[in-house]
């Protein structure tokens, strides 16, 4: 066994044994991880917040008259497909979770005699998109599955919802050509 490996495992032990700092889980492949529960509370807390903050998203676009719904599908860019979405099982509180597609959302608007605007939104508090979400944007924008994606993200005032049009802020990167 190499010694970096022995010294990681011992280092994981040693954590393990602090139960008031630290908690181990296991992995799908039985790898145990230790994580600190400052850590894992602050998590939850996050994944509130952003919920509350897409509920909030979702009521806006519908005061502005926009038709709302969760998209449940995501872009496999290995395949260069959009496939349904994966569902997400969650053992502890036994609950499947649906809507776990790529944008949060798809927002349909009458515009005249049978023309629709049809856009993606994304929500992120901070406004900030991964690498692969950008290529999933720019795939989904490419391929004509919206006209605009938006990226919702909260605003300097207090309950401000600022919309940025994805291919106004990343486009000449992530050009639809």
């Amino acid at each position: 066994m190499k010694k970096e490996r022995r010294e990681k495992i011992m280092d994981l032990v040693r954590k393990a044994g602090d139960p008031d700092n630290y908690e181990v889980s296991h992995d799908e492949r039985g790898i145990p991880q230790v994580k600190e529960k400052a850590k894992i509370k602050m998590g939850g807390k996050s994944r509130a917040k952003g919920s509350q903050f897409e509920l909030k998203v979702r009521r806006d676009l519908e005061e502005q008259g926009r038709v709302v719904d969760k998209w449940n599908n995501n872009v496999d860019l290995e395949t260069d497909k959009l496939i349904i979405a994966k569902r997400k099982f969650n053992p502890f509180s036994k609950v499947m979770t649906i809507g776990t597609g790529f944008p949060d959302f798809i927002s349909i608007k009458h515009i005249h005699d049978g023309v629709y605007s049809v856009i993606g939104v994304e929500v992120k508090t901070n406004g900030t998109l991964s690498k692969i979400e950008k290529q999933k944007c720019a795939w989904c924008l490419k391929n004509k599955i919206f006209s605009q994606i938006w990226i919702a993200k909260i605003g300097g005032e207090r309950g401000q919802i600022i919309y940025e049009d994805f291919s106004e802020k990343y486009g000449d990167k992530y050009d639809k050509a």
